[in-house]
């Protein structure tokens, strides 16, 4: 009877928020962390499939969405950790001031300016410009005697100064967008590119195999290009050489690809359309040999028949493009196309890795006609967080020869239209280029030229009429987001900021694995020792302060998965640290708690003074713990920016495991009707 009473009195709606206080966190630590086991999961069957190309491409048609889901789900393992490439880079902003000065203009004087810049400036953080400006002033020199700008008769002093704060403002945000386009060629998941103090960046590239190749690619100069847009007949029969060219040909197919090769998003971004192979007009040719099979093998058939078509939506127009319509490239001949007419191209992002993969070999580049280029845009058309729409990519056919390249641009800035206040971007060229630009653009009147910067298309502007000095305002930008990129891509060819590698690191993946074997095994050791000493200190206490510190630290890991945060080798320090934190606080309860009881004080009384006099130095010691993280936050960068997140949560949860759970855990002991319980206190006879 007695046992049935306290079930009772454990069980009961009374006690249900102590029970829902122990069980949800853990149920929602569960929840978060799930995907990446589900990752790791998936993660071993695709590495099991990789040396079977037709095996991994049924898997990732079956698994590919989970996978990806999972992937990005998953608690994320740093560099130290997983193995990869840290490199800085510094933009050299100075070589940017010596190279917009007039050569004719400059002397001795200027020259040893620049030197003492470079001295004072270089191993620190000083704003580059405002340290020449200080020097350049200092010395009595005006910046008339060396500066121009390109797009006023007189200009001032301080005309100058916002030209050259504004071309070095953004020589990073140019050799950020240079550099993020070129590494995505690679396809490496979860890099991480981001600006550190006025002129450095900062790049995490995991799972890197060929380092002098990134090391190169990340200091070659930017190549801007004006390509004349080719997108007629001859640009389909290019695709069907391609085809022509692949078939029987055994391709990579690591890319999760479309192979539906039949969802697309329209130009008025509205619902995606599916290709009905059963119903193609075949103009009374052959019958359509895909006709009566199911969707998957047909799928797969015109897949194997046309390896880059499939791919491919394609859009027509005679002469205005608000009346595009759909059509496909399946069982045509490129004569069953109109040879005059506005033609656009689009593939999904899901195909876009193998589509350039496709464009990037050698036989391919030479089975497309001498003149022609086929490259893809650098941003998405489609937003699929918005609307729904597929992301889909524009893929055009160029020129194979620029027209014209980026080094007579001269400055390229963003503004409005004063007429519709709709965002433009102004760009000047100098006297040569400007000479070629009005030679160019009066040949392609009402046809369209592609800005392209290392081979991908940024904007492709329709020429309105004949530029004859070298002044121009490219429209079309649908935000001012969009004009700022804009601008900063027509400065790649401009400016002449080169950037250096000033800090490189390499973490093998062999190494990476050791990493986690000693973090793991440390971790676990700390761990066990400290519920070994609670256990022998403070008896049952010590076994609810270890249940508590369990919670603690699933809690921690699962709020780093949840916040999309990396764990890094300094984060098992700071995960360690926060553990020892909440082994802290309960020590500081349960010394309050055996004072009562040596008190004379019965469980309960004990149990709530313990509490409630341990929770000022407990909230003070976590509270200056969570200041101290801060500042790290804030100016600090890579294994300390991830010890200070762990020790963040930490301090956090730690306020949460170490009082409401441990807690909760001696209420339902009182509630149980227990009336002593050890806690490591000395028994009196």
């Amino acid at each position: 009877m007695r046992n049935m009473r306290m079930n009772g009195g454990l069980l009961s709606s009374k006690n249900l928020g102590k029970w829902l206080l122990l069980l949800l966190p853990v149920v929602a630590a569960v929840y978060l962390l799930w995907p990446t086991y589900s990752y790791y999961q998936l993660n071993q069957e695709r590495e099991a499939l990789a040396k079977d190309s037709a095996a991994l491409e049924q898997w990732d048609a079956s698994n590919g969405e989970s996978f990806l889901k999972a992937r990005n789900g998953r608690l994320k393992l740093g560099l130290d950790l997983r193995g990869g490439m840290y490199v800085t880079l510094e933009v050299d902003v100075l070589k940017l001031i010596e190279e917009s000065a007039d050569p004719a203009s400059v002397d001795e004087e200027f020259s040893k300016i620049i030197d003492k810049t470079r001295k004072l400036s270089d191993n620190s953080d000083l704003d580059v410009l405002e340290t020449f400006l200080k020097e350049f002033h200092g010395a009595g020199k005006s910046l008339l005697q060396y500066f121009t700008v390109s797009n006023q008769s007189d200009p001032t002093e301080a005309s100058i100064e916002e030209k050259l704060r504004r071309d070095a403002d953004g020589a990073v945000n140019q050799a950020m967008e240079v550099i993020k386009q070129r590494i995505n060629k690679y396809e490496l998941s979860e890099v991480n590119i981001q600006k550190q103090g006025a002129r450095r960046i900062v790049i995490e590239l995991p799972d890197v195999k060929d380092e002098k190749e990134i090391r190169s690619l990340l200091q070659t100069t930017a190549r801007l290009e004006f390509k004349r847009v080719l997108m007629n007949r001859d640009l389909i029969r290019a695709f069907f050489a391609i085809d022509n060219l692949l078939k029987g040909v055994k391709l990579d197919t690591s890319a999760v690809a479309d192979t539906s090769a039949l969802a697309m998003a329209d130009t008025t971004r509205t619902d995606s359309t599916k290709k009905d192979t059963s119903k193609v007009d075949t103009a009374g040719k052959a019958k359509n040999p895909y006709a009566g099979l199911s969707d998957d093998e047909a799928a797969r058939r015109i897949k194997r028949d046309y390896p880059l078509s499939h791919m491919l939506g394609g859009y027509y127009a005679q002469n205005d493009k608000s009346s595009y319509q759909p059509f496909d490239l399946i069982l045509k001949k490129a004569e069953d196309f109109p040879e005059t007419g506005i033609y656009r191209f689009i593939v999904s992002g899901k195909s876009l890795p193998q589509l350039l993969k496709i464009l990037d070999r050698a036989d391919v580049k030479r089975a497309i006609p001498a003149d022609i280029d086929i490259i893809v845009a650098a941003k998405p058309e489609g937003t699929p967080s918005k609307d729904g729409t597929p992301e889909v990519y524009d893929v055009y056919g160029v020129a194979r020869d620029p027209d014209l390249t980026g080094d007579v641009v001269t400055e390229a800035f963003p503004s409005f239209d004063q007429a519709s206040n709709h965002p433009v971007v102004l760009m000047e060229m100098n006297t040569m280029g400007a000479e070629k630009w009005a030679q160019i653009t009066g040949a392609n009147i009402n046809k369209r030229i592609a800005i392209c910067l290392d081979g991908r298309v940024y904007s492709a502007p329709v020429v309105q009429n004949k530029i004859p000095n070298g002044s121009s305002q490219i429209t079309g930008s649908g935000t001012p987001e969009e004009a700022n990129l804009l601008a900063v891509v027509l400065k790649a060819g401009a400016l002449k900021a080169p950037v250096k590698i000033i800090e490189e690191r390499v973490v093998g993946p062999s190494l990476g694995e050791d990493s986690i074997r000693r973090g793991v095994s440390s971790s676990l050791l700390s761990f066990a020792l400290i519920i070994l000493f609670m256990l022998a200190y403070y008896a049952w206490g010590g076994g609810i302060a270890d249940v508590a510190l369990v919670m603690n630290v699933l809690l921690v890991v699962a709020g780093l998965a949840g916040f999309g945060g990396t764990l890094t080798l300094p984060g098992i320090a700071g995960l360690i640290l926060s553990t020892a934190m909440a082994v802290d606080a309960n020590i500081l309860i349960f010394e309050r708690m055996r004072e009562e009881l040596y008190a004379g004080k019965t469980l309960k009384v004990a149990v709530d003074q313990g509490f409630n006099k341990a929770w000022s130095a407990i909230i003070d010691s976590n509270l200056t713990n969570i200041a101290a993280t801060i500042p790290l936050l804030v100016w600090g960068s890579g294994p300390v920016k991830g010890f200070a997140i762990t020790l963040l949560i930490g301090a956090v949860i730690t306020l949460f495991t170490a009082v409401v759970v441990t807690r909760a855990m001696f209420g339902l002991v009182i509630a149980s009707g227990a009336t002593t319980f050890n806690i490591g206190q000395k028994r009196t006879a």
